[in-house]
């Protein structure tokens, strides 16, 4: 390991758990790993982790299993034993990708390291701060204790100008870096037995269109303007399927939320799909990816469908959607379920144009790491 530039990677969430932070800090660390620097991963601890696949190392400090109220382990980064750990390989830089806990043993390190620590802005806080506790003085206290943590670090990323924003509603004054995630899907389709082998035995005509949404199981992610806009198609005849990949808290709910609007017939739950080559190919089989969440601040999954040439229904105005010309490289609007429906309807009278619109998208929206 290079320890001149080690760089030590921190995040509250890394593999076995899922998310799109995790997926961005797995990637850092192999992208970095490629360029000859060293890496270390310091993670909440959990249960069947498969640490030793990885060709970089591993410091895990205790966690709390919360996941009967949230699917992630809670850690708990003030031991003196981890410290050490990551201490002994001497690391220039600490990089954390959450402000709560990974953040918190960032400063403990660089009290010891005397190294600079570095902060990527992912997710909107004050939603999870304002879904989590009822009181609003406690929330502006948790608000203002989150903003002093991340005023704490010696430079602060966003991964886009919407995350900017969202530092500032919490109230970081503080510069900050725009620094968008790379994508770890290489650009280009999946070979149609590459297809086949991944989605075969699902209900999937190949008359009808297909969409997908990947990404937690959770109301806060439109899922329920997916729901009443498929409702609404089907009242009026419209065929076709949609793919949920993915797991999530509110999974059961959505479930049930489906059969209860008389969509779950063409609703397709795959659960969490881990091998990216299986993704790849659940982009390449839909037809648009519905994406329509106003909490996501970068959209990772936006542009790994933009890879697979996958144009995104989003709305307009939101994170996920900075960049994105409407008819152009992607598809906007309005942050309802009628919006929605009246985009999937005319598009069913003109499946041609998403298929060139996703092109666009993969020549103007990819950004390889």
């Amino acid at each position: 390991m290079n320890q001149e530039h080690t760089i030590c990677l921190l995040n509250d969430s890394f593999p076995p758990q899922i998310d799109g932070v995790s997926n961005a800090t797995l990637n850092y660390a192999r992208e970095i790993t490629r360029s000859g620097s060293g890496v270390i991963v310091a993670a909440p601890a959990y249960p069947h982790a498969e640490d030793g696949k990885y060709s970089f190392p591993i410091v895990r400090y205790p966690s709390v299993n919360f996941r009967k109220m949230d699917e992630y382990m809670a850690g708990i980064p003030f031991s003196l034993e981890v410290a050490g750990s990551v201490a002994k390989l001497k690391p220039a830089l600490l990089h954390t990708h959450c402000p709560i806990m990974s953040t918190f043993m960032a400063r403990e390190l660089r009290q010891i390291l005397n190294s600079p620590v570095v902060l990527t802005y992912h997710t909107k806080f004050d939603v999870d701060i304002s879904n989590l506790i009822r009181s609003r003085r406690l929330q502006n206290a948790c608000k203002k204790a989150l903003a002093a943590n991340i005023s704490a670090c010696d430079e602060v990323w966003a991964v886009s100008r919407g995350a900017g924003e969202n530092l500032r509603e919490l109230g970081y004054k503080g510069d900050f870096v725009v620094m968008p995630n790379g994508v770890d899907l290489p650009r280009g389709r999946v070979s149609e037995s590459g297809i086949g082998a991944a989605t075969d035995g699902y209900d999937l005509p190949f008359d009808v269109p297909v969409y997908l949404f990947v990404g937690r199981m959770m109301w806060y992610k439109g899922i329920r303007i997916i729901l009443d806009a498929l409702t609404q198609m089907k009242k009026q005849g419209k065929d076709f399927r949609m793919v949920f990949v993915g797991e999530g808290d509110d999974r059961k709910e959505i479930k049930a939320y489906a059969e209860a609007c008389g969509v779950r017939d063409v609703c397709i739950f795959t659960g969490a799909v881990r091998d990216r080559e299986v993704l790849r190919a659940w982009y390449c089989r839909a037809e648009l990816f519905l994406f329509p969440s106003t909490f996501d601040t970068n959209g990772l999954v936006v542009r790994e469908a933009a890879a697979c040439s996958l144009a995104s229904v989003l709305i307009k105005g939101s994170c996920a959607a900075e960049g994105i010309e409407d008819a152009r490289n992607g598809f906007l609007i309005e942050e309802n379920a009628e919006s929605l429906s009246r985009c999937l309807c005319a598009l069913q009278e003109n499946r041609e144009l998403p298929r060139v619109v996703g092109k666009r998208a993969a020549e103007e929206l990819y950004i390889s790491w």
